[in-house]
């Protein structure tokens, strides 16, 4: 076998055995390199290019003179890519065999993980008994485990929110309920902000249940959510703690005028007639009106109480009117 023959195997080996070598000849430059450094710089014409242009000699310095270069044997090198990106490696120079020149073998060290991501590399591109193969197995690992552990959280916090949501929601009209809006209250007395609860009681509901069914009255508890929801703010709660109960916390100070108003104007929507299935629904509403001024000092049992006692007062004057519970003044068509 000639020696073109011979360097032609030994190269095919050295592919397959150090697939980062670099042959070096006499004059200092490159004639092979292994198919991943090819990858470093797929654009690049490696054969014929000076070895001391394409890499840099960090350590030891003296080797940064071809003719060091090619009388070193046995010297581990700290190399740096001349050109972005600067990436850096480690290496052994040996004696090439077959041909006058030099045999290096370089290896990423620490650096593996950055130069997998920066060049695309697979296993396929170390040789086997590379250790950089378990480096890589491990990470691989350690990423999946991490992307099952983050699609687990995140499927459990759906299914917490989602058991949140429901158990401080009525299922029917789909506002508040009672134990959401308590936790709510008692936010804002522990707090000690102004606001204001109103306690609404719809009048003449249970006649719609007794006449028309369950369904009818459903319907109305629903119409009814929609219109309190609409003459709200976004930032108050509305929510439904009973049979035909609802409440309303409206925060921030609001003067009497302006809760009159709101009431009254609450009492007429819900006067409107309701349609079901052709028929007409009438209902009409009473509230209960309970101010917290800022800072003051009250329990949400107090509050409440304060609320279906004006609340009471309101049903005592005839239905469809509101009433305070500082005075329990009763109000009607806008007079508090």
């Amino acid at each position: 076998m000639n020696v073109r023959a011979k360097t032609s195997k030994w190269s095919f080996a050295l592919d397959a055995l150090c697939p980062m070598h670099v042959q070096v000849d006499q004059t200092g430059r490159i004639h092979h390199v292994g198919p991943t450094i090819q990858k470093l710089r797929p654009d690049l014409e490696w054969v014929g290019q000076s070895f001391l242009e394409v890499f840099r000699v960090l350590r030891p310095h003296r080797l940064g003179i071809k003719s060091n270069l090619l009388e070193a044997r046995n010297i581990k090198l700290h190399l740096q890519l001349g050109d972005p990106p600067n990436t850096t490696l480690q290496g052994i120079v040996v004696s090439d065999p077959f041909r006058e020149g030099v045999l290096i073998n370089l290896s990423f060290g620490i650096s593996v993980l950055d130069a997998v991501q920066t060049y695309g590399l697979t296993n396929a591109d170390f040789a086997a008994t590379d250790m950089a193969i378990e480096m890589l197995f491990l990470v691989e690992a350690k990423s999946a485990a991490m992307n099952a552990s983050l699609s687990l959280n995140r499927r459990l916090e759906k299914a917490k929110n989602a058991a949140e949501l429901q158990a401080f929601t009525d299922s029917l009209t789909g506002l508040k309920n009672r134990r959401a809006v308590e936790q709510s209250v008692e936010r804002l007395l522990e707090d000690g902000a102004a606001f204001t609860f109103m306690q609404l009681d719809l009048d003449f509901f249970k006649a719609v249940n007794d006449t028309m069914g369950h369904a009818a009255g459903d319907h109305v508890l629903q119409v009814v959510s929609s219109r309190l929801l609409t003459a709200t703010r976004a930032g108050d709660d509305v929510a439904r703690i009973g049979g035909d109960e609802f409440v309303i916390v409206l925060r921030g100070p609001i003067d009497d005028i302006r809760l009159a108003e709101l009431a009254q104007g609450i009492i007429d929507h819900l006067s409107e007639p309701i349609m079901f299935e052709g028929e007409m629904c009438r209902i009409s509403t009473s509230i209960g009106i309970s101010k917290v001024q800022s800072g003051r000092v009250l329990t949400s049992d107090q509050l409440m109480q304060q609320a279906d006692k004006a609340l009471y007062s309101s049903k005592a004057r005839g239905r469809s009117q509101y009433a305070f519970s500082k005075s329990c003044d009763f109000g009607k068509s806008g007079s508090p």
